[in-house]
């Protein structure tokens, strides 16, 4: 009787609540009001980020919200004698509803992220089973040997922890292909990684058939592994020591867990965050989604399976028939089966693993794209909003992560809509300029003070715009093409560790040069008209200004397509641990600053030994806390040196690898597990307003100069296809451009491609 009460409050004064909102105001009273708002918002927002004045920020931005769009859905449609001003005008309208009730759902996930205390360390004895499960398809050895390096060096006893190197790059099916060179490359293949698996100390396991992609793989795992717990880490995604100890024990508390997740952090920059240089200044488009939408989605039991860095219960998965495999998002997937049968998940907001992440922006498109047909197909196939056994909020909670999506076709909405009145005549907003002051400038106002109170440490104004028109491009024809066919997407592995060794343009350049130009022209007839043309002075100074901010936004995506070069192909971890530096018998005491899967960067506590940069010297590391010493040195060689904060940086390369070495290299660099909370911490710094949209307006500017200099140097081979060359796909632009300038495109040599370092 109580909920239904409470329940009837809540719908009562909601309702009341849009009435009063919904009341006719002039534009200046509207334009007050809203001017208000935002001093009041500013108010709270002095007041701090706690629970309270998180709830009252949201309340009163919400009214502008609200009124908004009350405004544009009452008032601003063209009329019926127009049909196709109407027709578009509705679209647009949908598109921006679509973007409100995402917001509105992502204020009610995060309105109270769970903060969860550290787990309890068990005793050895009281300690789970566990089997590490590492998929491999096509990662090169280096990789692997140091996630299985890191995998087996974890805190963990030695009897409990089984680590399983699962290769379906060397299955039965592809050891006989009918091409006699894929067949020899995946024998070989099978061959080496059983000989590495067997030096590393972990198991080896193939499959006859690549069937259901990861899934299968991991299920095929299932059937011989015996472990209480199954630990998921991606090739590339290798583990810090105390990964097991901060996770493992909320399976003991809670009986009905069956899944711990931790987040996915990189050390290595996206090409966007490459291309703009921002990877070590700005927080990473992810630390969003793992920071605060996980941690909201974790109180209200909807945290969901990411694909690695993960642990899951053996006896949970056992009752869905394993990992689900009908979409390819499998981690999801599996998630909501279990979800759906009464099971509970957990989230711990500690980065213990580190990964790799896309090098190329094609890379990155292709994993993206795979993301959203995977959640999309989850949508059709498994629809979250009639599955049984979920709660009401889980269900909002998936159908969010889902249609999410879908932002790809709003995006592109905004991005074009104001041509169709600059180009077209085609009036499908109407609205004077007092209006459009009042009503659509402070909500814009208001939205971004949402999200930069809410999310303002983790994600800076205007990056989600950019990332979004920068996807969207691309996984509108996704979502189409699962629309038509929900199960025909394959599984596809994202491309890692990619060596760029010049600069370039993408191969997937093209459509965000001609979407540039055409917004570039369509401010020119925009400021023509304007001054012109008379009786459309109100109207299409609000529709150009909205068509340059659209520029801008094209304008910093062409900078995030100008590939920079990156010829180092392993990221660095910062570290702080102690060594020494042997050379001639005599041995330097020195802090190991930095470190990667190829070198590490040393600073000396006191002058080097003679002869340290000469050939090959051996370094020792001291012990950490609780870690296990190993006196086995690691050979180095000096390269360079170079003057940093705490002194001479002195870098050095990892000799020749051998299996007891990544051992070695395990310790040196996963040791420390605060080691990437120092790092995060380091560039979550907060953009205020003001500053981020300087700072996006200047790339708007000057990164179509970078771009556009990358064209004119590129020497494109028009026989080569884009899969052989970068600029293969720029031939049109280079023809453009030389015409431009008064010429006649003349051949020219081809332009090196990167190289994929094996």
């Amino acid at each position: 009787m109580l909920i239904t009460l409470r329940a009837l409050a809540w719908i009562s004064s909601g309702v009341a609540a849009v009435l009063l909102l919904a009341q006719p105001v002039s534009v200046g009273a509207q334009l007050s009001l809203s001017l208000c708002v935002v001093a009041g918002m500013a108010l709270v927002w002095r007041l701090g980020t706690g629970l309270l004045q998180r709830q009252m920020f949201v309340a009163l931005g919400s009214f502008v919200v609200i009124r908004y769009l009350y405004w544009r859905v009452s008032s601003t449609l063209p009329p019926a004698s127009d049909p196709v001003g109407l027709a578009f005008g509705i679209v647009l309208v949908c598109a921006e509803a679509y973007c409100v009730l995402i917001l509105v759902i992502s204020l009610t996930i995060s309105a109270d992220p769970l903060k969860r205390k550290r787990v309890e360390q068990d005793v050895d004895a009281d300690l789970p089973t566990v089997d590490v499960f590492i998929p491999t398809y096509n990662e090169d050895e280096y990789i692997l040997a140091t996630t299985i390096a890191a995998a087996k060096s974890m805190d963990y006893p030695g009897e409990k922890l089984t680590v399983w190197l699962l290769d379906d790059g060397g299955t039965d099916q592809k050891c006989n292909d009918k091409d006699p060179a894929k067949a020899a490359a995946a024998m070989a293949r099978r061959v080496s990684l059983q000989r590495l698996a067997d030096q590393l100390g972990a198991v080896y396991l193939t499959r006859k058939k690549n069937e259901h992609a990861k899934a299968g793989n991991m299920n095929n795992a299932l059937t011989v592994s015996t472990g209480e717990i199954v630990v998921v880490f991606d090739a590339d995604h290798a583990p810090f020591r105390a990964f097991l100890r901060e996770t493992v024990g909320h399976f003991r508390r809670d009986p009905r867990c069956f899944l711990v997740q931790t987040p996915h952090v990189f050390l290595n920059p996206d090409p966007i965050e490459k291309n703009l240089r921002t990877f070590h200044e700005m927080p990473s488009e992810n630390e969003m989604f793992y920071s605060v939408t996980q941690c909201g989605l974790d109180k209200w039991n909807g945290s969901f399976f990411c694909g690695s860095a993960a642990l899951l219960r053996r006896s949970a998965l056992q009752t869905v028939g394993g990992f689900s495999g009908i979409t390819i998002t499998e981690d999801c997937e599996t998630a909501l089966d279990l979800h759906s049968q009464g099971w509970t998940s957990v989230f711990v907001d500690k980065p213990l693993i580190a990964g790799l992440q896309p090098e190329t922006f094609a890379s990155f498109i292709g994993q993206r794209s795979r993301w959203c047909q995977g959640m999309f197909q989850i949508l059709i196939l498994k629809n979250p909003a009639f599955k049984k056994g979920l709660s009401f909020i889980q269900k909002v909670a998936y159908l969010s992560s889902m249609t999410y999506w879908f932002f790809a076709l709003p995006r592109l909405i905004f991005m074009l809509a104001p041509l169709t009145y600059i180009l077209f005549d085609i009036k499908i907003f109407v609205s004077n300029l007092d209006e459009a002051i009042a009503y659509t400038s402070t909500y814009m106002v208001v939205n971004l003070m949402l999200q930069n109170y809410l999310y303002g440490r983790v994600r800076w104004p205007w990056m989600s715009e950019l990332y979004e028109y920068l996807q969207g491009v691309f996984l509108a024809k996704a979502i189409v093409s699962v629309a038509m066919n929900p199960r025909k997407p394959t599984f596809n592995v994202t491309a890692k560790g990619l060596t760029l060794d010049n600069d370039h343009l993408s191969e997937l350049s093209w459509p965000f040069f001609a979407i540039y130009s055409l917004l570039a022209f369509g401010t020119a007839v925009a400021a023509w008209r304007y001054f012109n043309e008379p009786g459309v002075a109100d109207l299409m100074l609000v529709v150009g200004l909205w068509n340059t901010f659209n520029m801008l936004v094209a304008g910093a995506g062409l900078g995030a397509v100008a590939e920079r070069k990156q010829p180092d192909r392993h990221p660095r971890l910062g570290i702080q641990r102690d060594g020494f530096l042997h050379a001639n018998g005599k041995a330097a005491p020195v802090v190991i600053v930095n470190v990667s899967a190829g070198g590490c960067g040393l600073v000396p506590r006191e002058a080097l030994p003679p002869g340290f940069d000469e050939g090959e010297v051996l370094l020792t590391i001291e012990p950490l806390g609780r870690e296990v010493s190993r006196e086995e040195p690691i050979p180095v060689h000096f390269r360079h040196a170079t003057a940093g904060p705490a002194g001479m940086v002195h870098g050095f390369e990892f000799g020749e690898m051998q299996p007891r070495d990544y051992y070695v290299l395990a310790d040196l660099m996963y040791a420390d597990s605060d080691a990437l909370p120092r790092f995060l911490i380091g560039r979550r710094r907060h953009k205020n307003l003001l500053a981020g949209t300087a700072q996006f307006m200047w790339w708007g500017i000057s990164e179509p100069v970078r771009a556009f200099s990358y064209a004119l140097h590129a020497k494109p081979d028009e026989s080569l296809g884009p899969q052989d060359n970068p600029q293969a796909s720029t031939v049109w632009l280079h023809k453009l451009l030389a015409l431009a300038k008064g010429g006649s495109p003349r051949p020219e040599a081809p332009a090196k491609a990167p190289e994929k370092v094996a």
